[in-house]
């Protein structure tokens, strides 16, 4: 694993502390091989990095870094969804519901497809601010990510890259999209939410940017000074679906070292299939 240099890992380790407790989680026996690989991957790109991954069929787990807070800039509006998703699912709103002249369903559009920060926050007021989206993650039992401003207050604040407030752990993540790809929402929610994110228009050069044509991505990015993060689905040709999350902060060429990240655990999938099917074959 990765090491960071001790004034930073202090800091991190700060931040840490003060999110809501998570265990710590270790790469699957299986998924060792992967986390080498990513591990050389990441240590020939400047920068700090973060990542997990889980097999939403079976469970194996990857991580690098995967228990250290990073700034989640705009990954936090999967958590704002998800409340305010909720809020539908039991009915004490809808997304017809006007807001500042705009309906909920065109904010949530806005927020997820173009990133935008002012209808993130219309949204994030609507549900009753961070205070709530805090509350409805440790309801629902997502430990590891803290949210504490606005996206207007969390921008006018500098020192981004290693900021104590509004972070996350890769580890924290996967499980925060592991729970809104499970019961926690309607279908008919988590429809609308991934079929939102499968229209990401900011993260063309991140996941997405190496995988094979026509591989089924539906991912949230976000964006600040010296932090590039981009999380989500990755759908594999077999319909397996893997949840992962790359978060980067310093360093350079981040966006193509997300992109190397998503490769090398698409393949590792890719293989496992390839190799799955060869046995099949051999036995038939």
């Amino acid at each position: 694993m990765r090491l960071l240099p001790l004034p930073r890992l202090l800091a991190c380790c700060l931040a840490a502390g003060l999110l809501l407790p998570a265990p710590a989680q270790a790469s699957s026996p299986a998924l060792i091989g992967l986390e080498r690989t990513l591990s050389a991957l990441v240590a020939a790109w400047p920068g700090d990095y973060g990542i997990a991954a889980l097999d939403l069929r079976d469970g194996s787990t990857v991580s690098i870094n995967g228990d250290i807070a990073y700034p989640m800039a705009s990954t936090v509006k999967l958590a704002i969804a998800g409340a305010y998703l909720t809020d539908v699912d039991r009915g004490r709103r809808r997304l017809t519901d006007v807001i500042a002249g705009r309906s909920a369903a065109q904010l949530m559009e806005l927020m997820i497809v173009r990133s935008d920060n002012h209808a993130a926050d219309q949204l994030l007021a609507a549900v009753g601010g961070p205070v709530a989206v805090q509350q409805w993650l440790a309801t629902n039992g997502i430990a590891g990510i803290r949210v504490d401003r606005t996206i207007a207050q969390l921008l006018r604040e500098p020192g981004h890259v290693f900021d104590s407030k509004d972070v996350a752990t890769p580890n924290a993540m996967v499980a925060l999209l592991d729970k809104l790809n499970g019961p926690l929402l309607s279908a008919e929610s988590r429809g609308l939410l991934f079929g939102l994110m499968s229209r990401c228009a900011t993260g063309t050069r991140r996941i997405r940017a190496l995988l094979p044509a026509g591989t089924r991505v539906e991912d949230k990015t976000g964006t600040l000074d010296g932090v590039t993060n981009d999380v989500g689905f990755i759908t594999m040709p077999d319909g397996r679906r893997l949840a992962v999350a790359v978060f980067a902060r310093g360093g350079r060429d981040r966006q193509p070292g997300i992109a190397a990240v998503a490769r090398a655990i698409y393949d590792r999938f890719a293989d496992a299939e390839r190799n799955a099917l060869t046995l099949f074959l051999q036995l038939k």
